[in-house]
């Protein structure tokens, strides 16, 4: 990547934004350094997909991956929301922090409106703009000009234009831009390595910051999904957002030095050991999220008749582990006398721990699987 330029700033008199190159051209990789950590990403990202094939039910822990991208994504742009309140059903969240969760559930309404989308639609600035008005639909910045791209000018950090630590190209060439972008990602002629492809275009994303509000959420979105559209990964299953956040000021300043000193490499290093690194905990958490299932079947099937209603009840609970008595009583179709019995056992064998501490109304949550997530 010696021959790649950034672009270029433009005199805007009172400031100066910045005008990327177009990216839809060839490329060629000199760096061995790159070329090695390419491999083991490789090699790290198929060990994490073989999840897809042998885990049985894995899309009952697939919302949790999503949450968890949720949360993280959203708190990199200020959001307050933590995972077990992302969890939790609307009326038990608190007034104070309503509008922090709703923005959260919007990304995980558009991360999966995005990934169904991906089997009618290429990964584009059409489906990018769908995903965008999800995202922002009745929430902080929902009048920021949902799914559509700015028509004015932005700008990263700092009180005003005049004090930014970035700021954007002139809204009369985003088109031109995200066209590029489009004609980039789906370009088959251009021969360069898929999570280099994917690396590039976030960061060219990034840069030209097409909407008003939500570019942030947006750009990790289009990671997984790039991953899931060119068959990386059969399932949504890996998000960098948790990366990027526990290295925040990094992953900044990585971008920043690639506009400042056109150096890719270095952020084709970041990119590419966050692949890792996140494969990596993937794979971990795959491994004891099998221990654990055997595990709580094994305490279940000591519950002798109620085993089969535990067990329906524990599978929800994969996919969302906090859950109330009427929730409980629906899931079994039970009557609400074998309900209460029903986790008062599982109470009384550790699948479920009471947290409201309230004798109507209590809340009741899987923690042994919750905090797989959260570690």
């Amino acid at each position: 990547m010696k021959q790649f330029h950034a672009g270029y700033y433009q005199d805007q008199g009172s400031y100066k934004s910045f005008q990327p190159n177009l990216i839809n051209r060839k490329w060629h990789i000199d760096n061995m350094k790159i070329i090695t950590l390419l491999s083991q990403a490789d090699r790290q990202l198929g060990r994490l997909d073989m999840y897809s094939e042998y885990v049985p039910n894995i899309n009952l822990f697939i919302r949790m991956y999503v949450v968890k991208e949720a949360t993280q994504s959203s708190k990199i742009e200020g959001t307050q929301t933590k995972m077990e309140e992302a969890l939790l059903s609307e009326e038990n969240v608190p007034v104070e922090s309503k509008d922090d969760w709703e923005e959260v559930q919007n990304y995980i309404k558009a991360l999966e409106w995005s990934i169904n989308e991906l089997t009618m639609l290429p990964l584009s600035s059409r489906l990018i703009r769908g995903t965008h008005k999800i995202l922002m639909e009745g929430v902080r910045g929902e009048h920021k000009h949902p799914g559509g791209f700015r028509k004015s000018q932005n700008w990263i950090g700092g009180a005003s234009i005049n004090d930014a630590a970035f700021v954007p190209p002139v809204h009369t060439s985003v088109n031109t831009l995200m066209g590029d972008m489009d004609l980039f990602i789906n370009n088959e002629n251009i021969h360069i390595p898929e999570l280099l492809k994917i690396a590039l275009f976030h960061y060219q994303f990034e840069t030209i910051h097409p909407f008003l509000d939500g570019n942030g959420r947006v750009g990790r979105l289009l990671i997984p999904l790039y991953l899931i559209n060119r068959g990386i990964l059969k399932k949504p299953i890996l998000y960098l957002s948790d990366y990027f956040e526990n290295n925040r000021a990094q992953y900044y300043d990585k971008l920043i030095l690639v506009r400042k000193n056109n150096d890719l490499d270095q952020w084709f290093d970041f990119f590419l050991n966050g692949l890792i690194d996140t494969a990596k905990k993937g794979i971990l958490t795959f491994d004891k999220i099998l221990q654990l299932q055997k595990h709580t079947e094994d305490k279940i099937y000591s519950l002798g008749s109620r085993a089969d209603k535990a067990l329906k009840l524990v599978n929800y609970l994969y996919t969302s582990p906090y859950t109330d008595a009427m929730k409980v009583g629906k899931i079994t179709e039970s009557s609400m006398p074998s309900t209460y019995k029903l986790i008062s056992d599982l109470e009384k064998i550790g699948i479920l721990h009471e947290i409201t501490g309230a004798k109507r109304n209590r809340l009741f949550v899987f923690e042994d699987y919750l905090q797989l997530f959260l570690n």
